[in-house]
């Protein structure tokens, strides 16, 4: 196995010169990209940044994203991906418990870096080219933290997992394998690049077969079909939202002349219509390997309504189980393959148990075959557009308007894949002026939709925390659209 992440890059780019990388519309050859970014871990060593040292990414999709973000493993320096649509505060929040020297951002506004050193991400394409074989990440230990995603932040603000050289080349291995990518693929991963999804299964996959690795700026569905001919893709990673949006909003003549053979993200209804002839399905997380389950489906296949939670059989690089109450916990066979921990300021929580296993916080089932079909989150979540809602945040946010006696943010089924965000009060009289300026300040995923006006909050006797599974159970006094 490749030692590490930037030998790996390095390989591909030696072995096919002209394999390219970036947005479909700002596409870079692989090899010039590394020298570019030779350039800006020069950058970074030179202002004293080192393993030791902690960089964050707070910007959207971008070539110039993808070149800062291979800058940082060229330097040996971590950096963490952040969803730059999260608000000032709770950004701010994040970097103060992640603490990084520097923080590469697009966002005008840049208080929510608190006084830390900024590089705006426009800036890599004016860096120096270097050598990219003469980089000190070259000697990186594959099992050294090459990078941090964070979690939801569904039960607080959201943590920061820790993902290793050894686990990036892992996971990029086993979506090449399930997908039988090659050097002769162009794959799109068309969704924002501080995911696992797209960065793990979508651009790390790719190079890891040596197959371009493209992105877009921002997912349009009525120009998806238009770029995937023109730009001749012949793979996909997506994920439910979209899927749900081009089987809306898309139709079979839509999509005709494109040349795509393979996806992740198995739904019968979307291969039939477009006339995909495979996809593989999985499960995963970015605490739990990427993705520890790949199944591998054909169009001709009668696949089930719920093919995409399909995992099948699990990677021979880690162990699972399901518990008696039907959590799945997972286990590496092979060190390196999960995530490295938790980051805390005293290092990391490997948050396993003594034998080593994992707790998802994911309910799953067996299958015929007796491989693992995922369920839903044991925990009270939120998702909508592909974002997991930061149920504390909203409510902390919204808690601040003093007509309110207590509320509590809850879901309710949307028309898409998407849940519907509903607010639950305790109120005399709904404040719905002061509630729609505030939801108006929240990023368009965190928005309540509704509020439904109840007599209480059902609470846990002992420690006073929302029973969120009873809300729906509460009589409603009155139904408000906000928003």
């Amino acid at each position: 196995m490749t030692t590490n992440l930037v030998r790996l890059l390095l390989d591909r780019a030696e072995a096919r010169p002209g394999l390219a990388i970036g947005t479909l519309d700002d596409q870079i050859r692989l090899a010039d990209a590394l020298e570019v970014a030779a350039g800006g871990a020069e950058r970074l060593r030179s202002e004293g940044l080192g393993a030791g040292d902690r960089v964050a990414l707070v910007a959207g999709t971008s070539t110039d994203y993808l070149i800062v973000w291979l800058s940082c493993f060229l330097a040996g320096v971590p950096v963490a991906l952040i969803n730059p649509t999260y608000p000032e505060q709770l950004l701010g929040q994040m970097l103060d418990r992640f603490d990084p020297a520097i923080v590469h951002t697009d966002l005008a506004d840049t208080s929510f870096a608190r006084g830390r050193a900024v590089r705006p991400v426009r800036e890599s394409r004016g860096w120096p080219v270097a050598d990219p074989f003469a980089a000190p990440g070259r000697d990186t230990d594959r099992h050294a933290i090459a990078s941090f995603m964070h979690t939801s932040g569904t039960t607080g603000v959201p943590k920061f997992c820790a993902q290793s050289h050894e686990y990036f080349v892992r996971l990029g291995g086993a979506v090449a394998g399930a997908l039988g990518l090659t050097a002769e693929d162009r794959l799109l991963a068309p969704l924002p690049l501080f995911h696992i999804n797209p960065l793990g299964y979508g651009v790390l996959g790719a190079l890891s077969a040596g197959a371009d690795a493209l992105a877009v700026r921002r997912f349009s569905a009525s120009a998806f079909w238009g770029q995937v001919r023109r730009h001749a893709i012949t793979a996909l990673t997506l994920h439910a939202p979209p899927v749900e949006i081009l089987k809306r909003a898309t139709t079979a003549e839509d999509a005709a002349g494109h040349r795509i053979r393979t996806m992740f993200y198995a739904d019968g209804e979307f291969l039939r219509r477009f006339g995909i002839p495979f996809a593989v399905s999985g499960y995963g997380s970015t605490e739990a390997a990427g993705v520890t389950h790949l199944r591998p489906w054909s169009a001709g296949d009668m696949l089930p309504p719920n093919a995409s939670h399909h995992g099948g059989a699990g990677r021979p690089d880690v162990d699972w189980r399901l518990t008696g109450a039907g959590e799945i916990q997972v286990r590496e066979t092979e060190p390196g393959a999960l995530f490295s921990g938790y980051f805390t300021a005293d290092g990391l929580d490997p948050a396993r148990d003594a034998d080593g296993w994992f707790a998802t916080g994911d309910l799953g089932e067996l299958d015929e075959h007796g491989g693992l079909v995922f369920l839903e989150r044991a925990a009270e979540s939120i998702r909508v557009k592909g974002e997991f809602v930061p149920i504390p945040y909203v409510e902390n946010w919204l808690g601040t308007i003093d007509a309110l006696t207590d509320l509590a943010l809850w879901k309710r089924t949307g028309e898409l894949v998407d849940d519907e965000v509903v607010l639950y009060v305790v109120a005399d009289h709904v404040p719905v002026e002061c509630l729609t300026a505030a939801v108006g300040e929240l990023p368009a995923f965190m928005r309540p939709r509704f509020v439904a006006r109840v007599d209480r909050i059902p609470r846990d006797a002992a420690a006073g925390k929302v029973q969120r599974r009873l809300l729906p159970e509460q009589e409603v006094r009155q139904w408000l659209a906000i928003g």
